[in-house]
C-alpha cells in the first residue's frame, strides 16, 4: 500500500481532539493518508506493528483468527482508532487484521511518532487509558455474553450496542452502521444460518424492521430484555 502525505484533515479523531493546539502542527508533518478499497486488509495478524490508523471516514472492522474461523472484535468508524493492540512494551505485533468494509479513508502515523505523542500529550494518554479500559469491559462483556446467552440475546446486545456507538441516520432512524450478515454473524459467534434465522425471529417480534443489510431498532426496551434473558 501506497502512503501519502495528507493535504487535509478535520482534525476530529481521538489524537487531534485530545492533543496540545501547538502539537498539531507536528500531526500534519507527520500523518500519512491512504485510500483504501472495500475488501481490502491494510493490518495482517502477527505483522509487525509500524503504526496506528485513524479513521476518516468509512468502515473498518477489526478480526483475528480462531482455528478456521474469523471472529470479529470490533467495528471502527470516523474519528475510530485501529492498530492500538499493536503497542507493547516487548516486541511491537498486531495481535489482529482490520479490513475495509467500504471505500475507506484513514490517517496513519509511525509507532514512534504516536508513542512520542503520547509522552508530550498528557490528555490524549489519559483519554487513551480510558479508551482502553473501556474496550476491556466490552470484551470481556463480549465473553461472557458468548458464555452465557443465547445467540438470540447475544443479537439483541449487539443491535444495541450499535445503535449507541454508531447512532442512527437521521432520515430514517436505521441503525448508522450495516454489517454484513456475515460479519454480524462473526462478531456474536454464531452461524450465518443461526444468524439469518434470529433477525427473522427479531423482526416477527417487531423489535427490529430489516431493510436489506439496514436494521431499524422499532422497540429498544424488548432487546434489553432479550439481551438478559438467558433462556430466549
Amino acid at each position: 500500500m501506497k502512503l501519502k502525505k495528507s493535504t487535509t484533515c478535520d482534525h476530529s479523531c481521538l489524537m487531534c481532539r485530545h492533543v496540545l493546539q501547538d502539537w498539531l502542527g507536528q500531526i500534519d508533518l507527520h500523518r500519512k493518508r491512504l485510500k483504501i478499497k472495500k475488501g481490502q486488509q491494510f493490518i495482517h495478524e502477527g505483522a509487525t506493528a509500524e503504526g496506528i490508523y485513524f479513521v476518516q471516514s468509512g468502515l473498518v472492522k477489526v478480526h483475528r483468527r480462531l482455528g478456521d474461523k474469523e471472529m470479529v472484535v470490533r467495528f471502527a468508524g470516523p474519528g475510530d482508532i485501529v492498530g492500538h493492540r499493536g503497542v507493547s512494551s516487548e516486541q511491537a505485533v498486531y495481535p489482529i487484521s482490520a479490513t475495509a468494509l467500504e471505500t475507506t479513508q484513514l490517517c496513519f502515523v509511525d509507532l514512534p511518532f504516536f508513542l512520542s505523542t503520547l509522552r508530550v500529550n498528557p490528555e490524549l494518554s489519559y483519554r487513551l487509558m480510558l479508551f482502553f479500559a473501556d474496550e476491556l469491559q466490552l470484551s470481556e462483556q463480549k465473553m461472557c455474553n458468548l458464555y452465557q446467552l443465547t445467540a438470540k440475546s447475544r443479537l439483541a446486545w449487539s443491535l444495541l450496542l450499535f445503535q449507541r456507538v454508531f447512532g442512527a441516520h437521521a432520515t430514517d432512524g436505521y441503525i448508522g452502521f450495516s454489517p454484513s450478515k456475515k460479519d454480524l454473524a462473526a462478531y456474536i459467534g454464531t452461524t450465518y444460518e443461526t444468524l439469518y434465522r434470529m433477525l427473522a425471529e427479531l423482526s416477527e417480534l417487531a423489535a427490529i424492521r430489516l431493510e436489506g443489510r439496514r436494521i431499524f431498532i422499532q422497540n429498544a426496551e424488548l432487546l434489553r430484555r432479550l439481551s438478559a434473558d438467558q433462556t430466549s
